[in-house]
């Protein structure tokens, strides 16, 4: 086996299995270093395919695809939980270092294994049961085992709202999703929250400041997002170190993205996690001292974790294809929202439109907190993305 040349060595190669708006803003964050990313996803015109060079053509959840990308890279990440890792079981047993870890990556890609690990490890979470198909979900409410409200999550493949079912009464099973899932019990929440931990090779941690995420109620996924989020200095702390104990306890190397549900009692329960950069730190490319994109670079190449600082309170807001709009995208407000003092925006450069589609984001910066979400919520009257 050649040796591996040290990170940001004209000859090392950082790989990534994903191209969508995770592995560009991954790819610009890299670019500050000059440090070429090695993309893998299945077209060129995938929002990474215009800044990075290196790109493969490829399909990130088949054997051969992976494997063959891999034994080309010095370290391998990712931008999506759902690839294949039976290859990335192969190419670490070969020599490749692969964070997260393949293993670790089994467990959180199964909503179900991700449950059971919180359980294992005393890991507060919403009560739940698991079950082979929505079948067998019916029968358990027929004999009164379990009965709503209550939610139900697909175990594997759910992302941006889909794969999750709210159950509300007897009438609403008829909305019960297809195959192998898990049924949580319904919290009365307060808030939801997200940590991100980044953690690297050498145990060395940072968390980000906990956000408040403020959700679509058509297309359950995150609208608005807030930081600070509005809670005590003490929630805060217990927060960051809830997350971070989920972290240590994944052995993550990395960043982790830590979804938590304060419930009405005070409570912080973990929802649920993801191994990678998340929409929860998009705020931080403008808000933070480091990016969270950059914060994963230096975490999987094992350098010392930047400063996770607010340099002033911010809003996010993702950028959503107008319901009703399918096909070539067109932006209408730009001009208008570029106006505004604070506001940043994000394009992903996604060619196609459709609803509720994630085309971008918006980061409002601001010294106040309640300024900057009046003008979030001008950019997300403003800024319509339509077909042609």
């Amino acid at each position: 086996m050649k040796p591996t040349p040290s990170p940001l060595h004209p000859d090392f190669k950082l790989g990534v299995l994903g191209g969508g708006q995770l592995g560009k803003m991954l790819a610009l964050a890299a670019g500050n270093w000059h440090l070429p990313l090695y993309v893998l996803d299945s077209s060129k015109d995938f929002p990474a395919g215009r800044v990075t060079p290196f790109f493969t053509e490829g399909n990130f959840k088949d054997y051969d695809d992976v494997y063959q990308f891999g034994r080309q890279l010095d370290v391998l990440t990712i931008e999506i939980e759902h690839v294949n890792t039976e290859a990335l079981h192969q190419l670490e047993k070969e020599g490749l270092t692969i964070h997260p870890s393949p293993a670790k990556l089994d467990i959180i890609k199964d909503k179900g294994a991700q449950k059971l690990f919180y359980k294992e490890h005393n890991i507060p979470t919403a009560p739940f049961r698991l079950f082979d198909d929505e079948q067998a979900v019916r029968e358990a409410v027929s004999k009164g085992e379990i009965k709503p409200p209550f939610v139900q999550k697909t175990r594997t493949a759910g992302y941006d709202g889909r794969g999750v079912s709210v159950i509300s009464d007897m009438e609403s099973l008829e909305g019960l999703l297809p195959g192998a899932c898990l049924i949580e019990e319904q919290v009365e929440i307060e808030k939801e929250l997200a940590v991100i931990v980044a953690r690297n090779a050498d145990g060395q941690t940072q968390t980000f400041p906990a956000v408040e995420m403020e959700f679509n109620p058509d297309a359950n996924l995150v609208e608005f997002l807030f930081c600070p989020a509005a809670i005590t200095p003490e929630l805060e702390e217990k927060a960051e170190a809830l997350a971070t104990e989920v972290a240590v306890a994944f052995d993550i190397c990395g960043l982790l993205a830590v979804e938590l549900f304060l419930d009405k009692e005070g409570r912080l329960l973990v929802n649920e996690v993801a191994p990678r950069p998340h929409n929860s730190g998009h705020h931080t490319i403008d808000s933070c001292y480091t990016s969270q994109f950059e914060q994963h670079l230096r975490a999987v190449l094992n350098f010392p974790l930047g400063s996770t600082r607010m340099k002033a309170p911010s809003v996010m807001v993702n950028l959503l294809g107008a319901d009703g709009h399918t096909g070539p995208a067109v932006y209408e407000g730009l001009e208008e929202c570029l106006a505004i003092e604070g506001v940043h925006l994000h394009l992903y450069g996604k060619a196609i439109t459709k609803p509720f589609r994630k085309m971008g984001h918006a980061t409002i910066v601001d010294e106040n907190l309640e300024t900057a979400k009046k003008k979030a919520r001008k950019v997300r009257e403003t800024l319509k993305i339509v077909s042609r």
